[in-house]
C-alpha cells in the first residue's frame, strides 16, 4: 500500500549549499511594482537595453525557414565555431583551434562546467571579491572551499597579481579571473595580467578560467588585455566568451568556451550528457553576429560611454557618494558606505521608496559591503532621473 503519512524527501547536501543571483530577485520586484502602476526604473539587470542588431534575428529566422530544427552536434555546428575561432584571431591575434571551441547555451553553463570539473571537497578555487556571484554558489555547490580574490576601489577595482599569486596553495585547483568586471566596471591594466601569467608558472597544478565575456566593452581607448594571448598558460587555460553582452543577445541563450586539449573532450560528454546542443536558429544567429557589419558593436559602445559619464558625474554630486569612472562593461560600483550601513537595506529602499531598482554590493560578495552595483544599460533620461530620485532620497 502506498504511504500516506508526512514524508520528507531528501536531497543532497549540496543543494543547501546552492546560492542565488539577487539581480533577478530585484528584477522580478520590479516587475511586480512596474504592473502594480510604479514608475520603475531599472538599474539592477545586466543586460544591453538594446534590441538584437535585425541581420542577427534574419539570420535565425532563414535558419528556421530553412529548416534548421533539429540536433547539432554537442560541441556546435562546425562554421559556428570556426568563426569563433576567427573572431579570436581577428580581435586578440591568437591562434584558436576550433576543434577546441565548445558552444554553449549561455556562460554561465561555462563557469558550471569548469568549477564541476575541479571543485570537490579538499580541493580550493579562487575566486573574484566583489565577483559575479554564481563562481562563489557553484563552487561551494561542489563541495571546494572558495577562497576569495580581493577586488579593492583603492585598485581601480583591478585584481593585483601578487596578492592573488599569494593566495595560491597545494590545494588550488582552479583560478577564476574576470576582466572587464561584473559588477565594478574593473579593467586590469595589461602589466598586472603580464605578472600574473609569469608568476603561475611556479603553479602548474592550477587550472585559470578566465571569464572574458565583457572583452570588447572597454572605454577609453583601453585594450582588453586577454588571457589568451599567454603561451605558457594555454594548456591550462578555459576561455568563457559569448555574444550576450557584446551583441545585446541575452535572452538568446547562446555562449562559447575555448578548452585545452586534455579538458575538451570532458567538457563534452557533459554537454552530451546535460543540453545535448544548443538550439540551431541561435547558432545561425551567432554566426551572422560574428560575420556580420560590426558597427552595431560601436554604436552600442557609444551610447554606453556617453552613459557612463552621465551617471559617473552624477553619483559624485550626490553628497556622500563617490563613484570611479568605470573602465569596462556597463556597471558603475559607488562607494555609499558614507550614506548607508548596509547597501542592501539601501538597495531595498531605493526600490521601495523611489521606483530604482540597483544591486546591493554585498550580493557579489564579502567585500561589496559599501557599494551598490548600477547598471547604465538604460536611457540617459532615464539614468538622470533615477540619479536625481536617489539624491532626493538621501537628502530627505
Amino acid at each position: 500500500m502506498p504511504h500516506t503519512g508526512n514524508q520528507v524527501l531528501r536531497t543532497i547536501d549540496a543543494f543547501d549549499r546552492i546560492g542565488d543571483e539577487n539581480a533577478f530577485s530585484v528584477l522580478a520586484r520590479a516587475t511586480q511594482l512596474a504592473s502594480q502602476g510604479r514608475d520603475i526604473i531599472n538599474l539592477g539587470i545586466g543586460q544591453p537595453d538594446f534590441p538584437t542588431p535585425p541581420h542577427i534575428v534574419e539570420a535565425a529566422i532563414k535558419a528556421l525557414r530553412d529548416g534548421q530544427h533539429g540536433y547539432t552536434p554537442a560541441t556546435g555546428i562546425a562554421p559556428l565555431r570556426e568563426a569563433v575561432s576567427a573572431d579570436l584571431h581577428r580581435r586578440l591575434g591568437v591562434e584558436v583551434d576550433p576543434g577546441l571551441v565548445l558552444i554553449v547555451p549561455g556562460g554561465k553553463v561555462t563557469m558550471f562546467v569548469a568549477i564541476l570539473m575541479f571543485g570537490e571537497p579538499g580541493a580550493e578555487i579562487m575566486y573574484p571579491d566583489p565577483g559575479f556571484p554564481i563562481y562563489r554558489s557553484m563552487i561551494e555547490f561542489t563541495g571546494a572551499t572558495p577562497v576569495p580574490i580581493p577586488i579593492r576601489e583603492s585598485n581601480d577595482f583591478a585584481f593585483s597579481a601578487s596578492e592573488t599569486l599569494s593566495l595560491v596553495s597545494p590545494r588550488t585547483r582552479l583560478m577564476i579571473l574576470n576582466s572587464p568586471a561584473n559588477p565594478t566596471g574593473g579593467v586590469t591594466p595589461r602589466g598586472e595580467v603580464d605578472a600574473l601569467a609569469a608568476g603561475l608558472a611556479a603553479h602548474p597544478h592550477v587550472a585559470i578560467l578566465s571569464d572574458e565575456i565583457y572583452g570588447q566593452m572597454t572605454y577609453d581607448g583601453l585594450e582588453h588585455a586577454s588571457l589568451l594571448a599567454y603561451p605558457d598558460i594555454r594548456d591550462r587555460l578555459i576561455l568563457l566568451d559569448g555574444w550576450s553582452k557584446t551583441y545585446a543577445m541575452t535572452g538568446w541563450r547562446l555562449g562559447y568556451s575555448v578548452w585545452p586539449k586534455p579538458l575538451f573532450d570532458k567538457a563534452r560528454k557533459l554537454a552530451v550528457n546535460s543540453w545535448s546542443c544548443v538550439n540551431a536558429p541561435a547558432q545561425y544567429a551567432g554566426l551572422a553576429a560574428l560575420q556580420g557589419p560590426q558597427d552595431c558593436v560601436g554604436d552600442m559602445m557609444a551610447a554606453f560611454d556617453r552613459r557612463r559619464a552621465l551617471v559617473v558625474e552624477g553619483l559624485n554630486a550626490i553628497p556622500g557618494i563617490t563613484c570611479r569612472t568605470p573602465l569596462g562593461a556597463f556597471y558603475a560600483f559607488p562607494n555609499v558606505s558614507a550614506v548607508a550601513a548596509s547597501a542592501k537595506a539601501l538597495a531595498s529602499r531605493l526600490l521601495e521608496d523611489t521606483g530604482v531598482a540597483t544591486i546591493g554590493g554585498p550580493d557579489f560578495g564579502t567585500l561589496g559591503e559599501g557599494y551598490l552595483r548600477l547598471s547604465y544599460a538604460n536611457s540617459e533620461d532615464n539614468i538622470a532621473r533615477a540619479l536625481a530620485r536617489i539624491g532626493d532620497f538621501l537628502a530627505a
